[in-house]
C-alpha cells in the first residue's frame, strides 16, 4: 500500500496545532462528502484518505507516534522496545546497496544474528528475532445498504473470509464511514494481535429525499389552484405521512421546514435533523376552451 502523507491530505504544516487541523478536517469533509458528490469514486477515496488522516492527527498520542514513525507508526511500541528509528524499512537500516557484505557495515562490526539480537533485547539472535510478535493485517471490506436502512440502528450479518459476523450499524451513518470490528483480521505473527477488519459503508440513494448530513430535501408538487387559493396537502416524511397547510398565494419554489423530521443524528438517540419540503407549483396545460376563456376573464378583472 502506498505511503500517506495525513498532513499534506489535510493540506496542513507538520507544525500546525489541533485547532487548524480539525478546521482544515471539517473544510474537506464538507468538500468531498459523498452525499455531495454522488458517484465520484475519487471524492469517496478522498473523504476516507481525509478521515484516516484527522484520526490519526487529531489525537496527541498517535500524531507523536506518526511523527517518529511515518507509516509504521501502528508498530511504534515494537520500534520502542527494539531502539530502532521505524523509518523505511521495518528494522530501520538498509539492506540493499552492501548494507550487510562481509558481516559488517551497518552492524558495527558485528554479524547478522548481532544485530537482531540487540534489536529484539538478548536471549539467542536468530531465535530472539522469531519471537518478535507483530500485529496481523487490516482487511478491508465494502457493505452496501439501503437509504432507509441507514436511517436506523439495526443489526447485519456479513460474511469475510467464509466467516459470518453480526455487525450493529447505528442509525445516522454516512457514505464512506468505517465500521472497524476489532480482531477480525489476519492472524498476528508470533503471538501479536490480529489485524482488524474495517467496513467501508455505502448507502443507496432514495427517490424521494436528497440527504446533506441530518437533514433531508424533498420536492412537493402542488397545482395552480391550491398555490392560488391555498389548503392542505400530504407529504412524506421518514417515517410517516404528515398534512401541511398550503397558505393561499403560495409561490413556486417556497420552502419550509419540518423540525425533527430529517435523518437521525449519529450516535445520539433520539436526536434528528430537519426535513425541508420545497413546493413546486404545476402550471396547467391543454386547457379546453372554456377554461382558457375563464383565464383569459381572470387576467382582464386582475387589470
Amino acid at each position: 500500500m502506498a505511503y500517506i502523507d495525513y498532513y499534506k491530505v489535510l493540506g496542513v504544516d507538520k507544525s500546525a496545532s489541533q485547532d487548524d487541523i480539525k478546521k482544515a478536517y471539517r473544510k474537506l469533509a464538507r468538500k468531498y462528502h459523498p452525499d455531495l458528490n454522488p458517484d465520484d469514486k475519487e471524492a469517496n477515496k478522498m473523504f476516507q484518505q481525509v478521515n484516516e488522516a484527522n484520526e490519526v492527527l487529531n489525537d496527541p498520542d498517535k500524531r507523536k507516534k506518526y511523527d517518529e514513525y511515518g507509516e509504521n507508526w501502528k508498530h511504534a511500541d515494537q520500534f520502542q522496545q527494539s531502539g530502532q528509528s521505524g523509518r523505511g524499512n521495518p528494522f530501520g537500516g538498509g539492506f540493499g546497496g552492501g548494507g550487510y557484505g562481509g558481516g559488517a557495515g551497518n552492524f558495527g562490526g558485528g554479524d547478522f544474528s548481532d544485530f537482531f539480537e540487540s534489536m529484539f533485547g538478548g536471549g539467542g539472535g536468530r531465535q530472539s528475532r522469531n519471537s518478535a510478535r507483530f500485529k496481523g493485517q487490516d482487511l478491508q471490506a465494502e457493505l452496501k445498504i439501503s437509504f432507509m436502512d441507514a436511517a436506523e440502528t439495526h443489526k447485519k450479518t456479513v460474511t469475510v473470509n467464509g466467516k459470518s459476523l453480526r455487525i450493529t450499524i447505528p442509525g445516522g451513518i454516512t457514505s464512506g464511514q468505517v465500521i472497524k470490528l476489532k480482531g477480525q483480521g489476519s492472524p498476528g505473527a508470533n503471538g501479536g494481535p490480529d489485524g482488524d477488519l474495517l467496513i467501508t459503508i455505502t448507502i443507496g440513494e432514495d427517490s424521494r429525499f436528497h440527504r446533506v448530513g441530518d437533514d433531508l430535501f424533498l420536492n412537493k408538487e402542488i397545482d395552480l389552484f391550491l398555490a392560488v387559493l391555498g389548503g392542505e396537502v400530504t407529504v412524506d416524511t421518514l417515517t410517516s405521512k404528515v398534512k401541511l397547510k398550503i397558505p393561499a398565494g403560495t409561490q413556486n419554489g417556497t420552502k419550509v421546514r419540518l423540525k425533527g423530521k430529517g435523518f437521525p443524528v449519529y450516535k445520539k438517540e433520539g436526536e434528528f435533523g430537519n426535513l425541508f419540503v420545497t413546493y413546486t407549483v404545476k402550471i396547467p396545460t391543454n386547457l379546453t376552451e372554456k377554461q382558457e376563456a375563464l383565464f383569459k376573464e381572470l387576467q382582464a378583472i386582475s387589470g
